[in-house]
């Protein structure tokens, strides 16, 4: 598939998009990252690896883009739902609804 990242063209494929990485250690995810196999590559470091370009030349949403055209799973630190407050109790009793008198 041609995706375009940092102003070039690319021919990428989900399989070689995983045969780059093979060998590649993700470094720590503090922002979006692409789920690869069960390793975490954050978006920038991964359009590093691919693209073999700078950092800087490219923002993480075009590596998103291209990841998600491609079938990968792209995540957000921090976007999942906030924690419950609260006892299990009262969040089952919440869900439910109060009885009715």
């Amino acid at each position: 598939m041609r995706c375009v990242i940092a102003r070039f063209p690319f021919d990428l494929t989900k399989e070689g998009v995983q045969e780059m990485t093979k060998g590649v250690k993700p470094e720590p995810v503090t922002g979006e990252y692409v789920v690869i196999g069960r390793r975490h590559y954050p978006a920038k470091q991964l359009g590093q690896v691919i693209t073999r370009q700078d950092r800087r030349d490219f923002t993480a949403g075009e590596v998103l883009r291209a990841m998600t055209r491609l079938g990968f799973t792209c995540r957000t630190v921090g976007a999942a739902e906030p924690a419950p407050t609260g006892s299990p109790l009262q969040r089952a009793s919440a869900l439910l609804g109060s009885p009715v008198s």
